[in-house]
């Protein structure tokens, strides 16, 4: 097990810690949550850079990699959706694309190919991940909820615009049979 493996099973590990101290109520528990939640965060972008650098790359970390940090996501928007601080719709068109995407890439794998990540889906997440962890904090200032909010919505947009993409510039490994 490699460390790029290691780290994605750290963060694997970490999701249930940050759900247990989203959902727990003690004082304060919204920002040790969030720095959980950025810590397993941060993983995503370490593990990455040292198996693309130093030639780690694995079908582990291939396959578990995208699930980790799918299943972080989901869980902090579920849970915000829970608390009335992102709105549902929002939640279901990023699952939705997610699904999309996921499905659109095990066609095009079937068929040889491998789909890069485009700039929209990496400007998605990186927005949605800034979103994300303002969120935990917005009990220090009146401000962030705002603009946590609105980039939610920049990132419900660029999932919509980056889906479309992803079929539009890969629309020959779609196959029906």
């Amino acid at each position: 097990m490699n460390t790029p493996n290691k780290l994605t099973l750290i963060r694997v590990f970490l999701i249930p810690v940050y759900v247990i101290l989203m959902l727990m109520v003690f004082e304060n528990h919204y920002y040790y949550a969030g720095a959980v939640f950025i810590i397993a965060s941060l993983t995503d972008l370490v593990d990455g850079y040292i198996a693309r650098k130093n030639n780690l790359v694995t079908d582990f970390g291939k396959f578990m990699d995208p699930l980790a940090d799918k299943l972080l996501v989901m869980s902090s928007m579920v849970i915000f959706v829970q608390m009335n601080m992102i709105e549902s719709w929002v939640v279901i068109i990023i699952l939705a694309r997610e699904f999309a995407v996921t499905a659109l890439r095990t066609m095009a794998a079937k068929n040889g190919v491998v789909m890069a990540a485009d700039k929209f889906g990496k400007w998605k997440t990186t927005i949605q991940m800034i979103s994300l962890v303002l969120m935990h904090f917005v009990g220090i200032s009146s401000n962030i909820y705002p603009v946590a909010n609105v980039l939610i919505y920049i990132a419900a947009l660029l999932t919509v615009v980056s889906g479309i993409n992803y079929f539009v510039l890969n629309k020959d490994c779609i196959s029906m049979d």
